[in-house]
């Protein structure tokens, strides 16, 4: 039985990132405080109360774009939606409810996939703002629930949330005889566009402008030679070509 796949969604800067890292317990994912920093899907796999399962962070959606950036990370976000067993949808209670939130919940609902809220930037968790009751106007069926991505607090409460989804665990076999394969080079060689092909889906970003990848992506590949673990990683640039913070 594969592990159950949960992918954090919701508008840019909500603190997507911060959760994910905390949640598998390492930085995987590119974490600042200038949206649109996550692009593709990253993936990482955490635990909670014994049970495994695939965790995927997402670019931030922005619900009406004409941006090329911008429409590719929010089709990565829905490519990560139709893949999951469970969706955390992130929210802000430092901005409120937002018309984009309003919309991002209308997608979730066509998904008909489980959906669990979690308010983040909620540093008063036994004690909630008043902002915090507005996320009940988004209508799900579960109550949302208070977090704090940067020091963790509420998040057990969103995992059991989670898990409460999650199919009756099975014994399953282990992945073995996996070759990982990193894909490096500069920038704009192509790098994205040869990871796609193996796969036969847009798993990362393509763009012709350089630096579209941001993370590294793995993206596991199986045919008759075996099981593949590609990796496809930033362009390479020389140290003084770099002026991006990121």
């Amino acid at each position: 039985m594969s592990k159950p796949v949960v992918a954090i969604v919701g508008r840019p800067n909500v603190g997507k990132s911060t959760l994910f890292n905390k949640l598998i317990g390492e930085r995987r994912s590119i974490v600042e405080d200038t949206p649109g920093v996550t692009r593709d899907r990253i993936y990482g796999e955490a635990e909670w109360r014994g049970r495994r399962f695939i965790l995927v962070d997402t670019g931030g959606i922005e619900p009406k774009t004409d941006d090329v950036i911008l429409s590719q990370m929010r089709l990565q976000a829905e490519v990560a939606i139709a893949s999951a067993d469970v969706i955390i949808f992130l929210c802000d209670i430092r901005s409120g409810l937002l018309a984009d939130d309003r919309e991002i919940a209308v997608m979730l609902k066509k998904s008909r996939k489980p959906v669990v809220i979690g308010v983040n930037k909620s540093d008063r968790i036994g004690d909630v703002a008043p902002e915090f009751y507005e996320f009940y106007e988004l209508g799900f069926d579960e109550d949302p629930i208070a977090l704090s991505s940067l020091h963790g607090s509420g998040s057990g409460d969103l995992l059991d949330r989670v898990l409460a989804y999650f199919p009756e665990e099975e014994a399953s076999e282990v992945e073995e005889g996996v070759v990982s394969v990193a894909v490096i080079g500069k920038p704009n060689a192509g790098k994205s566009s040869i990871v796609n092909r193996l796969a036969g889906a847009e798993r990362s970003i393509v763009s012709d402008i350089p630096g579209t990848t941001r993370d590294a992506i793995d993206t596991l590949i199986e045919n008759e030679e075996g099981k593949f673990n590609f990796i496809d990683t930033a362009g390479i640039r020389r140290q003084s070509a770099i002026e991006d913070s990121v």
